[in-house]
Parts: C-alpha cells; sequence; structure tokens
C-alpha cells in the first residue's frame, strides 16, 4: 500500500485590466479578498496496486484537480491517461493495436466497443462516445499499471456506462491495474464498487473513504 498526500491551489496571478477592476469594485472585492478566497484542494489516499479510485462530487469542485496531481507521483513507464491516446484518421480500430485479434477484441469489449462497423472505422471519424471507449480499450491493452480517466463513462448513455464500469471492476481485480477516475455521476458507483471513494466538495475539502478497510478520513 502506498500513501499519496496530494495538496493543491492557484494563486490569483491575472494582469487586472479595466474591465476587470471594474468588476472588482462592483462586487466590493480587492485583490486581497481574492487570495483569501482562493481554496486549496487536497486529501490524503492510501492505495494499494489494483485498487479502483473515484473521485466525485459536483462540477467545478476539483476532481480533476486532485487526478492531475495524483498523476503526477506516478512514472510515466507505468501510467496511461485515456487524454493522451490518439486518435488516427488513417486506419480502422482494430489496426491500432499491436496485440492479436482476439486479444484486441477483448479490450474493445471490456471498454463496450464491440460493434463490428465501429471496429472497422477510424478512431478519428467515431462518435464523442465511441472515440472514448476507443481510447479506453487502448488503455487497457497497454499494459500499464495505472490507468487514469477524467470525466469516466460522463458521456456515454447510463446502461452502457454501467456495463463498463462492472467490466472495469473485473478487469482490476484480475489483472492488477489501478484505475484512478473522475466523474460528477454516482450512478455507477454500485457496478463500479471503487475501493477508493473521494467525495470532493466545492470548498476544498475531500472525504475519503475505503472499501472494507473499515477507515474514513
Amino acid at each position: 500500500m502506498s500513501t499519496y498526500c496530494l495538496s493543491k491551489s492557484f494563486d490569483f496571478d491575472l494582469k487586472l485590466t479595466g474591465k476587470s477592476s471594474q468588476t472588482m469594485r462592483m462586487f466590493g472585492l480587492t485583490v486581497d479578498k481574492l487570495q483569501r478566497s482562493i481554496v486549496t484542494h487536497q486529501c490524503k489516499l492510501k492505495i494499494e496496486q489494483g485498487d479502483i479510485v473515484y473521485i466525485t462530487g459536483p462540477s467545478g469542485s476539483g476532481k480533476s484537480v486532485l487526478l492531475r496531481e495524483l498523476e503526477n507521483k506516478f512514472s510515466p513507464k507505468e501510467k496511461i491517461n485515456l487524454q493522451s491516446v490518439k486518435l488516427p484518421a488513417d486506419r480502422s480500430v482494430i489496426d491500432c493495436f499491436s496485440s492479436t485479434v482476439i486479444e484486441s477484441l477483448k479490450s474493445l469489449s471490456i471498454a463496450g466497443l464491440n460493434d463490428c462497423l465501429c471496429i472497422l472505422n477510424r478512431p478519428a471519424w467515431l462518435s464523442d462516445g465511441q472515440k472514448y471507449r476507443f481510447a479506453l480499450a487502448k488503455a487497457l491493452a497497454a499494459n500499464k499499471k495505472v490507468i487514469f480517466a477524467d470525466e469516466f463513462c460522463t458521456n456515454l448513455d447510463r446502461i452502457t456506462a454501467a456495463v463498463i464500469a462492472w467490466n472495469i471492476r473485473k478487469f482490476a481485480k484480475r489483472n492488477k491495474v489501478t484505475f484512478i477516475l473522475a466523474s460528477c455521476h454516482d450512478d455507477i458507483l454500485q457496478d463500479l464498487s471503487p475501493d477508493v471513494l473521494v467525495l470532493k466538495s466545492m470548498v476544498g475539502h475531500a472525504e475519503v473513504i475505503y472499501k472494507q478497510r473499515g477507515k474514513n478520513e
């Protein structure tokens, strides 16, 4: 088990223009007040290999901030982020995988992309939801220890999202791959069954709940 201490805040360092100064006066704000209102996003996480960490909370609460800070704790060799997966326009989905056809189809199926027409299409030509599932399949096939995914299944219909969450749960435990996921949706919690649940609030506080560890922070 590894412990990660995360802390991130953002200074107000924008150059004040005439419009921004006027806006501040209208709301009774000063630079001092703006600096004091800055939220520090922080929490401490204890993660075991093969855990699913799910960061959730309202939009704008800092879920992505915590995910990025946690991603910085891992070396490039052991991690992959879905946002880094390229979407080629010069070859089909199935030709983007270096493994055998059967192994490639397994990864695509886990990611919920198992329609033949999609698999023979070009990744760049897929719909947004299909592109996300392609990126997830590529991440699964990358043989990395840690997979990061912001906005996890956010743009998918909720039935598909639930199925993928269930598949990810099985994949993580079978292959000892750690998943660090963030989303505002809580309807997939039962299917995903995260080992570490991070409930992010708008004021920077994060409640951390550990599954079957009997310890909340």
